[in-house]
């Protein structure tokens, strides 16, 4: 029969306890979430500041659509004041918007490499554990894709020296989603030059919280009077609590995108309506020192108690706090455990993750109070034991 692989890749999905539902979300904030008419602590948000639960203040004359492609008449006011801002806070040329940050990454890297001839000749180096819009835009573009190992400077040091390639693109994370740790981003960039070699920063998970004023994972760069990565992607459904993205870098390569990036030439552009309340967000992520102050404090207390209760958490300094349990099977029914106590934790297995690392991926927020936490460390104990 037609298409009988479907229910066979399903079965099998079933069978290796990888099979992936959705849940109907009735209401969540940063602290809590109700499904079924059940509410639980939500230790599963990538809500780092809370800034979801504040109140936006919308105007009915606000215009909701774009109407068409930002190449068309898509391109408005709000979406060009949204680019500018970013501009200024890191001193880039140039911005352009994407409504998703997978969509952003993927695209980015496919326009880059879209001339053949061009190609033939150029190679991406991507962290082993890139996000996947990364690696798929890497496995569609016409260049070589080269991996090195998580954070192994002489790994990527070794892989360079061998390529003959004339355009080499380093490309990473600022924090790594699944394992929560940074990348070295000083030590990329020197890496880079010595090679003459471009770097792209996806710094989903650092923007808004980190750095003084939540620029994120460059903010230190910033601070120093360094030089910041040829690409810098800025994605506003973590800590921003928004939707959507905006890649930047220099006005000639922001120009060579708009030629080249066919994600942003035949997609409808972002909303005005979502660009404007975007940019009102971001100028109150730059002030929220407390915010970022009370995440910090909740990540430390996470730490110091799972330590206390010998709870074997992988190195990480930011909100996201995995726990290994190498078993898929073993990691959800910790997770199923934790609800019956009523916490939400997220079960990541395979292929989202290597096989042999499915995890609980604890991810904390300015919300959570220390009570949370405490509860958090004493029904995890109980669940992975």
């Amino acid at each position: 029969m037609p298409f009988e692989f479907i229910n066979t890749h399903l079965q099998a999905r079933k069978q290796d306890v990888l099979l992936r539902n959705r849940h109907t979300v009735q209401s969540a904030t940063a602290r809590t979430i109700t499904i079924n008419d059940v509410t639980y602590l939500n230790f599963a948000s990538n809500d780092y500041l809370g800034f979801g639960d504040c109140a936006l203040n919308l105007e009915q004359s606000q215009i909701l659509g774009s109407h068409s492609s930002p190449l068309v008449t898509g391109y408005q006011a709000q979406q060009q004041q949204l680019e500018h801002y970013l501009c200024e806070q890191f001193g880039y040329g140039a911005g352009m918007l994407f409504s998703s940050g997978f969509s952003a990454n993927s695209s980015v890297i496919k326009a880059l490499f879209q001339d053949k001839t061009a190609a033939q000749n150029s190679a991406i180096f991507q962290d082993k554990l890139n996000h996947a819009s990364l690696i798929d835009g890497a496995m569609h573009s016409n260049a070589a894709l080269v991996r090195f190992n998580h954070n192994d400077l002489n790994h990527l040091r070794s892989r360079l020296e061998k390529s003959k390639a004339q355009n080499k693109l380093i490309i990473s994370e600022g924090v790594f989603s699944m394992d929560g740790d940074t990348a070295p981003l000083k030590e990329l960039l020197t890496l880079a030059k010595a090679h003459n070699a471009w770097l792209m920063i996806d710094d989903a998970h650092g923007f808004g919280a980190l750095g003084k004023t939540g620029l994120g994972s460059c903010e230190a760069l910033l601070d120093e009077g360094l030089a910041l990565p040829e690409i810098l992607v800025i994605t506003f459904g973590k800590a921003v609590a928004s939707s959507g993205a905006c890649v930047l870098g220099s006005k000639q390569f922001i120009d060579y995108m708009l030629q080249f990036n066919r994600d942003y030439t035949y997609s409808t552009a972002m909303s005005p309506l979502m660009a404007n309340l975007t940019l009102l967000r971001l100028k109150a992520i730059k002030t929220a020192t407390n915010k970022r102050e009370q995440l910090n404090s909740n990540i430390d207390l996470f730490k110091q108690l799972a330590k206390t209760h010998n709870l074997a958490v992988m190195e990480s300094n930011t909100a996201i706090q995995p726990i290994v349990l190498g078993c898929a099977e073993q990691t959800l029914k910790a997770a199923e455990e934790l609800k019956k106590h009523g916490i939400w934790l997220s079960a990541i297995r395979p292929p989202t993750v290597a096989h042999n690392t499915a995890r609980l991926r604890i991810t904390l927020t300015a919300a959570h109070t220390q009570a949370d936490i405490t509860t958090l460390i004493k029904h995890l104990k109980g669940a992975i034991a």
